[in-house]
């Protein structure tokens, strides 16, 4: 009998895990997406470049991932800006659009690339601030794009090999992060080699758009010049971090950064929405959300 009994259990047991797996898989809603143009069906979980370009040979001109909410690429070129794919409704669509829907597929309620980075960091990118001007990470000796999926959470990564900076050279990587259920990507960067450097992060901004600055975040609303997007909406970025890593804040007219204090890692959240969603698609709506982030 305690046989017939133990079997059963292991019998419960197995089953309730395999159950729990499906319930974990079905629950991620989370993706990366990493290929060549030249083989858009082949998705790679790592691209190097001694260059540090390759924004013309990687698929959507860089890593990429998203959640049902929202979508984020690096792009692979000397800038390492991050960009937003804005969504109408919650859903996956890298892979079914490979970042660029049609007209048509946007009338029909696919998202959009309508966020325009142009020489910016874009939302959340990070760069080196070498006490009078920010430092893009280029050139390179290596630049290596990665990306990586967990239960509930993707991530991608941009690694610059190589960056002179201060008459030193230094190694930085920058990790996003999306996670399932949670409207806000995790933006962090570190120095390789254990320096302490001055990292540089922030959102940029456009004409017409409204820009919010408060003592732990900077928001902006609006309009972006983008001509790729069928019919562009109004769209919000923010940027939320702890004012205690910041040393300072500037706004050199088309986007608003803090500076570290000297560090050798840093950690930011980075967040948006529009105005063709079901929620959080006014300015007060999404900034009131905003607002109310802890981290």
């Amino acid at each position: 009998m305690k046989s017939i009994n133990l079997i059963s259990f292991l019998v419960f047991l197995a089953i309730f895990m395999v159950s729990c797996n499906n319930s974990q898989e079905k629950q991620n809603m989370t993706d990366n997406s990493l290929f060549l143009k030249s083989d858009s069906t082949t998705y790679l979980e790592e691209v190097i470049s001694e260059s540090g370009d390759m924004y013309t040979v990687v698929g959507h001109h860089g890593p990429a991932v998203e959640n049902e909410f929202i979508g984020l690429r690096f792009f692979y070129n000397p800038t390492t800006a991050i960009d937003v794919y804005s969504k109408k409704k919650p859903g996956l669509e890298l892979k079914k659009f490979l970042w660029y829907p049609t007209i048509e597929q946007q009338a029909d309620g696919a998202g959009m690339d309508m966020y325009k980075v142009g020489p910016t960091g874009g939302l959340g990118g990070v760069r080196l601030w070498d006490g009078e001007k920010i430092v893009i990470l280029d050139p390179v000796s290596e630049r290596i794009a990665k990306v990586g999926k967990g239960d509930n959470f993707s991530f991608m990564e941009m690694i610059s090999k190589g960056v002179k900076y201060k008459g030193e050279i230094v190694d930085i990587k920058v990790r996003v992060t999306v996670f399932s259920g949670k409207r806000e990507a995790l933006v962090e960067a570190e120095e390789l080699n254990g320096k302490k450097v001055q990292f540089s992060t922030g959102v940029n901004y456009h004409k017409g758009n409204k820009v919010v600055q408060k003592n732990n975040f900077i928001a902006v609303w609006g309009v972006h010049p983008e001509d790729i997007a069928g019919t562009p909406l109004n769209m919000g970025a923010a940027l939320i971090y702890n004012p205690d890593d910041f040393a300072d804040k500037k706004n050199d007219g088309v986007q608003i950064f803090l500076i570290s204090k000297p560090a050798n890692k840093i950690k930011t959240w980075i967040t948006s929405s529009n105005s063709g969603e079901s929620i959080l698609n006014t300015s007060a709506d999404f900034l009131d959300y905003v607002s109310k982030l802890k981290f």
